[in-house]
Order: structure tokens, then C-alpha cells, then sequence
């Protein structure tokens, strides 16, 4: 047999000739086959990894995973057998690749304004490569900081070490201009090393000394701490600035190199292009950044940064709340590189940044989310969403990098989003109001409300110490921090539908433990209590409540089997062994005396855990999500006791079968794999509160 799930699934499927297409949604592979009847179902049905396998009509076919789906799907399409067989992830949220997502994230803001979506990819696309450097070079200014504000090191700018570790991360900063040029060139089909060339020219000592050449006629800016220079270059005046760390010339002049390499690359013959397109842009372009092009880069970044530190002045709450709340849905969309490039321009031209203080806010609730993420995985023994979110959590702390956060949990998971922007909400408050009362004093002795610092610095926890008041932005972070935290751990980031697979998974995997855990024990006696503590480790002593031998059936109707009821999901029993009831009534009640574990906003799924740990999910008809609660009269909460017979949701079934969704409510047992035995009753009619699950322990 062949040595991974990969090749054994494939195998079974009658091999890759027998594969027209491939793709995956939350749960399942679906298959596009050439000859269904080449399947080996069984062998399918009892390999390891598989939960179930479920033919389709035509020569379609689905193998049930679970929420390790992603990751089968990308080892199957990796297989070189698999080489020339299409294939494409499905539209499912929970799992799609990193990369899927995000495309999807940032599709959302294009096709509108093809001009604006070209012109933000041609930010980020510029930004993203060296975004290493800078976190390697923000991490130094903050554990400088941290060793100067403990007197580990003297704050001696004159010693020579002094001036070393300064040298090894102003480098990164000094030099960003000609980085930002290589990559925007490269993104705008440029040689990069021609826009690197010329944006190097406004940084050579010879022209950065004309500033303090006798015939240069200076200004000084007292506003942004600076000095405005001209120059007489062949009788022509000519703008001087120091282009250390600017990013908006750079931007400017790959736009403009673009034009003019393209255009000559026309017109001169292709044997000398080597040497003349060269020669001309750096002519050109040379010549246009340094008279035109850098003094309006200059300009427009200087304004820019003088607009918002006058808003952050003159209106410090309604700045500090909504940087945190933006955030969240610009950084998918792509959308956050001007603010980036904004606070590089700050730090240059008036000494310090005050906006990474409230986006460090919406960073650390991020980070709080997926904390809470976390904890739920480990709590529920979900060991993909475990390694997810452990590698996401430290990306973030450490490095302050969301991306990880976002494309791996939080945008598959759209209930995160609503427990996030509480915690953004709320740590913005909180930095407006202490940025407020206890404001910051630049080096130049300004007097800033908010938090501000003089580094650019992902935020992170090693990255505090190089904030202005440090206390102030402290205490935001970890408000933000800890309210998406507990909102997250406290309502769930996930539909009863996906909690439920993950807890079937869960027991899935402790049912087939057992045997294992068993055969090590030397005595029958330490062997079967082995077997009894791993089969109900999650569940509450059974000494401590009733044994729930009976579950009810929740609405009146025709009881029939989970084949029969048209959802290859709940067919396959990864939910667990259960029922589906053709609903005559509209009240749909509790089958079992319990606590609420979850209730969807929709009213659609309700997921109830008994005292001695029988779990139980009720599913009000199929795909009944896509109403959106309309036609659904929720009576219940998370949370709430209820007891058999209580009434849970009112429905409107008249409205499901019109919307074109099955009425058939599912009800499953969603840890039969710890329990002895569930045995529906089928074919029956019933009314609500009639027993139509057998249950021994």
C-alpha cells in the first residue's frame, strides 16, 4: 500500500488517469472521475485519515477528511503522478490556502477602479520585499532602547560603539529610498538596478553636500524641524532636500523611469539597447527627479504628514479610535501601504510618528484573537487549528506581523471579525483618552497627544520600549489584547456546524487511541479503566448526573436516516450517528436537558452538551444558513440551561421550502465515537419529545 494519505486516496480512487479535476470545500475532497465504478469504496472507508466516502451522482465523489482537508488536498495536487490533473481549492472560507485567501480579500476591492487597485498593488508590491529588514531593524531600536532605559548601555552618541549600533540599523532607514526604488521599478517592469542608480544619485555625499555649498541659499522650517535648500545648476534653481528615508520620490520616479524606459526601448534597435536605454533614463529621469520629481515628492509627503498631525492635535479621539478600527480591513485589502509610507515620512521630516502608537492597538487584538483561537483548539483537542494558531501567535508577539493571523484563521472565520473590532474599539478608547491626559514630549520638546515613537517598528512585544510613553501604550495593547481574547474564548469564533466537526474529529481520534492505550496495559482490569477514562476524559463523571440513555426528537414529523437525508455530510457520520425528521410542526424543541454549548445567529444549529457529556447538535434544515435568520424565531441563548421539551426556535418552514433549502431537520450525537452505542429509530412518525435515539454508555 502506498506510503502517504495522498497516495493511498488517489490509489483508491482509481488512480490519477481516473481524476478529471479536483477540488475540496470545509470537509470533503470532491472528485470529478473519469469511471466512478473504478473506486474501491471500502478501502476508501477504512483507511486512516478518511472519515468517510460518499459516491455522488454521474461520476462524481467525495472522501470526507475533516478540517485537515486542506492540507490532504495540497499533498495530493504535490504528487508527481498528479502533475497534469487539474485542480482548484472550492470556495469554502475554513480552507482554503493562505495565498487563496488573501487573493479573495483583496478581489473584494478591485474591479471597481481598475486605476486605484493597480496603483495600491504598486505600494504594496514596493514594500513587501524588504519588509524583513525593517523588522530585523526595528527589533534593534527596541532592545537599544530597552538596554538605555535599564542603564545597561549609556546613551553616549559620541562612543564609537555607540555609533556602530546605531550605523546597523540607520543603514535599513538611510537607504530605504534606493531599496523602494528597486522594487518599484522591478514591479513596473524596469531593470530594478537602472531605479536604484538613479535614486542613488540624490544620496552621493557630492550632491547631499551642495546643501552646504557658499552659493546655496537655505530656509529653515521650524514647523517640521528642516531645511529647505536651492541650488544654481547651470543657471537653473534647483530644490535641495535630504532624500534619507524618503519613500514618496522614490514611488514617484520609478512611475515616471517606467514611462521613459518603455518609450525608448521602442525607438532604439535592439542591439544597443544594453548600453543607451541605460544611458538615456539615467540622463532623463536623473535629471527630472533632481530639478522636478524629488522636490515634489518631498512636498506632497510633508503635507501629508502635516494633515494628520494636525488631526492627531486638533482631534486626538476621533484619530486614536479610528486608526485601530480602520486597520483590520485595510491590511487585507492591501490598503495599508500609504499609512506605512506616511509614518517613515513623519519620522524624516518632523522627528517622530504618531500613528503606529493606535496601530499597534489594532495589532495586539489581532494577536488576542488568535490567542483566543488557541486556547479553544487545545481546549477541544483540534490539533490543525493548534499549529495554526501557535505559529500565528508567535509571528505576531514576536515579530508583529498579522498577516499569519489574518490569512490563516481570521478571514476563514468571520465571527472572529466581530469579537476583534470590540477589542480594536475598546483599545482605542483607551489610548485616546491616557495619549489625552498624559501626552508625549518629542526630542525637538513639542508636546504631543498620543503615543508616539522615533522608529519605525512592527509592533510588537519586543518592539514597546521604543514607544513614548511606554505605560500609556502598554496599557492599550493589553486592553485591546485581552477583550478580543476573551470575547473569542467566551462566544467562539466558529458556527455550530464547524464547531461540530472539529468536536466528531476530536472523538474520532480518541476512539482510535483507545485500543492503543489498552494494549498497554499488563492487567484486563487497568486495561479496561484505561479505556473508560480516555473514552470520557471530556465528559462530566457520570456519578455526578443521570446517564441520558434516550435523545427526543425535536420537531414532530417522519423520522428518517441520515442517508436518506440528501447531506453527504451528515450521511457520512463525521458529525456523529443521529436522524432526520420531515418536520410537520414549526416548533422545534430540545431533545436532551442540558446546557446550550452554541446557538447560531440564524437560529438554524444549536448545539447542546448533557451532564454526563452526551453532545448533541440540532440542524434545522440543509444550507438554512443563507437565510440569514430570516424566517427563524430564536427563543434560546449560549449558554442557557435548558430542559427536554423547552422550545428552542420557532420556524417558518413555508419560508425554507419558497427560499429553495430542505426542511429536514438533522439531529446527530456529535461524540458517538466515545459512546458504547447510538441507535436511531427510523421510518416512525413522531411528535416533538418522542424518543428516537437509543444511547448506551
Amino acid at each position: 500500500m502506498a506510503d502517504s494519505l495522498a497516495s493511498q486516496i488517489i490509489t483508491a480512487i482509481g488512480g490519477p488517469e481516473n481524476v478529471r479535476s479536483l477540488t475540496h470545500c470545509a470537509t470533503r475532497l470532491r472528485f470529478e472521475l473519469a469511471d466512478a465504478s473504478k473506486v474501491d469504496q471500502n478501502a476508501l472507508e477504512h483507511m486512516k485519515g478518511v472519515l468517510g466516502a460518499v459516491p455522488q451522482s454521474g461520476d462524481r465523489f467525495q472522501v470526507v477528511i475533516g478540517g485537515g482537508v486542506a492540507t490532504v488536498y495540497e499533498n495530493i495536487m504535490h504528487l508527481p503522478e498528479m502533475a497534469n490533473v487539474g485542480g482548484a481549492s472550492a470556495s469554502d472560507d475554513a480552507q482554503k490556502s493562505n495565498a487563496d485567501v488573501k487573493a479573495e480579500a483583496r478581489s473584494k476591492a478591485r474591479g471597481k477602479v481598475a486605476w486605484l487597485d493597480s496603483f495600491f498593488e504598486y505600494l504594496a508590491d514596493s514594500f513587501r520585499p524588504i519588509l524583513g529588514v525593517l523588522l530585523g531593524a526595528s527589533i534593534i531600536i527596541a532592545l537599544v532602547n530597552l538596554l538605555i532605559s535599564l542603564n545597561v548601555i549609556p546613551n553616549d552618541e559620541a562612543s564609537a560603539g555607540w555609533v556602530f549600533v546605531k550605523a546597523i540599523w540607520k543603514g535599513v532607514f538611510y537607504f530605504l529610498p534606493i531599496m523602494v526604488a528597486y522594487n518599484a521599478s522591478k514591479k513596473l517592469k524596469v531593470d530594478p538596478w537602472l531605479g536604484g542608480a538613479i535614486m542613488a544619485i540624490l544620496m552621493t555625499p557630492q550632491f547631499t553636500g551642495l546643501m552646504d555649498a557658499k552659493t546655496t541659499s537655505c530656509v529653515e522650517n521650524a514647523a517640521l524641524g528642516t531645511k529647505s535648500c536651492t541650488a544654481s545648476i547651470f543657471g537653473l534653481p534647483m530644490s535641495l532636500s535630504d532624500y534619507s528615508g524618503n519613500v514618496f520620490v522614490p514611488l514617484l520616479m520609478a512611475a515616471v523611469l517606467a514611462l521613459v524606459y518603455h518609450g525608448l526601448k521602442k525607438i532604439i534597435p535592439e542591439s544597443v539597447q544594453l548600453v543607451f536605454v541605460p544611458f538615456f533614463c539615467m540622463i532623463i529621469v536623473g535629471a527630472l527627479t533632481a530639478f522636478i520629481i524629488g522636490p515634489i515628492g518631498v512636498w506632497v509627503g510633508n503635507g501629508l504628514g502635516v494633515g494628520l498631525a494636525w488631526m492627531n492635535t486638533h482631534a486626538p479621539f476621533i484619530f486614536a479610535i479610528i486608526i485601530p478600527l480602520l486597520y483590520p480591513f485595510l491590511v487585507p485589502l492591501g490598503l495599508h501601504w500609504p499609512l506605512n509610507a506616511l509614518m517613515l515620512m513623519n519620522i524624516q521630516t518632523l522627528g517622530y510618528d504618531f500613528i503606529q502608537g493606535p496601530m499597534g492597538v489594532w495589532n495586539f487584538a489581532c494577536f488576542g484573537a488568535t490567542a483566543g483561537v488557541l486556547f479553544l483548539a487545545v481546549r477541544d483537542k483540534d490539533k490543525d487549528m493548534r499549529q495554526t494558531a501557535l505559529g500565528a501567535l508567535a509571528a505576531g508577539l514576536l515579530g508583529g506581523v498579522s498577516e499569519p493571523s489574518l490569512y490563516g484563521i481570521h478571514l476563514r472565520y468571520k465571527l472572529v471579525y466581530k469579537r476583534m473590532l470590540v477589542g480594536c474599539g475598546l483599545g482605542g478608547v483607551v489610548i485616546a483618552v491616557l495619549g489625552w491626559l498624559f501626552p508625549s514630549v518629542t526630542a525637538a520638546g513639542q508636546t504631543v497627544h498620543g503615543v508616539t515613537t522615533t522608529a519605525f517598528a512592527f509592533t510588537s512585544l519586543l518592539t514597546i520600549p521604543v514607544f513614548n510613553q511606554m505605560w500609556v501604550y502598554a496599557v492599550s495593547i493589553a486592553v485591546s489584547f485581552i477583550t478580543s481574547f476573551l470575547l473569542i474564548i467566551t462566544f467562539d469564533y466558529r458556527t455550530p456546524e464547524q464547531k461540530a466537526e472539529v468536536l466528531a474529529r476530536a472523538a474520532a481520534d480518541q476512539k482510535a487511541a483507545a485500543p492503543a492505550a489498552e494494549a498497554k496495559e499488563a492487567a484486563p482490569a487497568a486495561a479496561t479503566a484505561t479505556a473508560t477514562a480516555t473514552a470520557t476524559k471530556t465528559e462530566v463523571p457520570a456519578a455526578a448526573a443521570a446517564a441520558t440513555t434516550v435523545v427526543n426528537a425535536p420537531v414532530a414529523g417522519h423520522v428518517i436516516a441520515l442517508d436518506e437525508t440528501g447531506d453527504p455530510v451528515f450521511a457520512s457520520r463525521a458529525l456523529g450517528e443521529g436522524v432526520g425528521i420531515q418536520p410537520t410542526d414549526s416548533a422545534v424543541v430540545a431533545p436532551v436537558s442540558g446546557v446550550l454549548q452554541t446557538v447560531a445567529e440564524t437560529g438554524h444549529a444549536f448545539g447542546i452538551k448533557t451532564d454526563d457529556g452526551v453532545e448533541v447538535l440540532v440542524h434545522v434544515g440543509i444550507d438554512t444558513v443563507k437565510m440569514n435568520g430570516e424566517g427563524f424565531a430564536v427563543k434560546v441563548k449560549a449558554d442557557e440551561r435548558v430542559n427536554a421539551g423547552d422550545p428552542l426556535v420557532s420556524v417558518d418552514f413555508a419560508k425554507v421550502k419558497d427560499a429553495g433549502y430542505s426542511t429536514t431537520t438533522l439531529m446527530t450525537v456529535l461524540n458517538t465515537a466515545a459512546l458504547t452505542s447510538v441507535t436511531p429509530k427510523t421510518g416512525i412518525d413522531v411528535k416533538a419529545g418522542d424518543e428516537v435515539i437509543d444511547i448506551q454508555r
